[in-house]
C-alpha cells in the first residue's frame, strides 16, 4: 500500500530520520547466508584478514579500533572490524579513476569459496531495495516517484556494502561505557543519502533524536528479524532543506558479540545537490 507507506515514512523522516523496512523481497534464507559468510571472514586468522587491508579505494578490511567516529568523546577507536565492498569497476576502466569506484578486494576462492558470489548478489539485492525506498521518499517529498531513479542519481549510484563485526566481551572484555568514552561505534550521522542496515538479534544501536539537547537522550533501536533499519544521511537533510532529518546514532554493547551489515547509497558523481523544488517556500527559503 504505497500511500500508507508514504504517510508512515514521511512521519518517521520528520521525526527521527529512522524507520524499518519489511517485506522487501530479500528472502530470510539468503539474509542468513550473507551473515554466515560474513562471520566466516571475520573468523579467519588475523594474518589472512590483514592481506586484504583497506586500500586507497576504501575497499577491503578495516581492523579493530581503526575508525574513530566521535573523536571528541572517544578514548579509543570503535570496537569493531569491518570489510568494504563497493561498485565493481575494472582497474583499466576510466570510471575507476573516480572516488569510490574501482575493483574490489576479494578473499581467495581457496580460503572462502562462494564468498564473492554471495556478496555481489547481496550488493545487487540491497541496491534494488534502496531504490524502492528512494521512490517512497520521493513521494513523501512531493516529487515524482522516479525522481531518484535518474541516471545522474541512483541510476549510476555509489553504493558501498560494509560488513561489520563487534567483538564479544569474552575476547576483549570491552563492554561499552559512554561515560569513559568506550563505544562499539562512536556517535555520528551518516553523510550520504540513505543507509540500509541489517543486524543480528543483538541489541546495540542507539539514536539521539535531538543532538542539541543537554544532556543528550539516547534510545535503543530494537532489531527486527528479516527487516532493514533505514536511516537518512546528511546529504538528504541538506537536499530537503532540513525538512527531513539525519540523526545521530551510535553502537553501545553489553559485551555480546554482534554482526551487522550496512549498505550506504549515494547518487552518482555527476549529481547536483541543491534545494529540492518542493522543499522551499517563502517561510523556508533554501538554506
Amino acid at each position: 500500500d504505497t500511500q500508507r507507506s508514504v504517510a508512515l515514512l514521511k512521519q518517521a523522516c520528520l521525526d527521527s530520520g529512522f524507520f524499518y523496512v519489511l517485506d522487501h523481497g530479500i528472502s530470510q534464507e539468503f539474509m542468513d547466508e550473507v551473515f554466515a559468510e560474513s562471520k566466516k571472514f571475520f573468523e579467519l586468522p588475523n594474518g589472512e584478514k590483514m592481506k586484504l587491508l583497506r586500500n586507497e579505494k576504501n575497499r577491503g578490511y578495516t581492523p579493530m579500533l581503526d575508525e574513530i567516529l566521535d573523536p571528541e568523546n572517544q578514548v579509543n577507536g570503535d570496537y569493531k572490524e569491518g570489510y568494504y565492498i563497493g561498485v565493481e569497476v575494472p582497474a583499466d576502466d576510466p570510471q575507476s579513476n573516480k572516488p569510490f569506484y574501482g575493483p574490489n578486494q576479494w578473499p581467495s576462492e581457496e580460503v572462502l569459496p562462494k564468498w564473492r558470489e554471495v556478496m555481489e548478489q547481496y550488493h545487487r539485492e540491497a541496491l534494488r531495495v534502496a531504490k524502492s525506498v528512494a521512490r517512497i521518499i520521493a513521494l513523501a517529498l512531493n516529487l515524482d516517484a522516479d525522481f531518484f531513479d535518474r541516471p545522474e542519481m541512483l541510476g549510476d549510484s555509489i553504493a558501498t556494502l560494509r560488513l561489520l563485526h563487534y567483538e564479544g566481551g569474552q575476547k576483549t572484555g570491552q563492554v561499552s561505557n559512554p561515560s569513559k568514552g568506550v563505544y562499539g561505534a562512536g556517535a555520528h550521522s551518516d553523510y550520504g543519502l540513505i543507509t540500509l542496515l541489517a543486524t543480528d538479534d543483538v541489541v546495540g544501536l542507539q539514536i539521539c533524536k535531538d543532538r542539541n539537547a543537554q544532556p543528550q537522550v539516547w534510545e535503543y533501536v530494537a532489531p527486527v528479524k528479516g527487516g532493514f533499519i533505514v536511516n537518512l544521511g546528511d546529504m538528504l537533510e541538506r537536499w530537503s532543506n532540513s525538512i527531513f532529518r539525519s540523526t545521530l546514532h551510535r553502537v553501545v554493547l553489553d559485551g555480546q558479540e554482534r554482526y551487522s551489515i550496512a549498505f550506504f547509497v549515494e547518487p552518482s558523481h555527476d549529481c547536483v545537490v541543491e534545494c529540492l523544488p518542493t522543499c522551499k517556500s517563502e517561510t523556508n527559503p533554501p538554506k
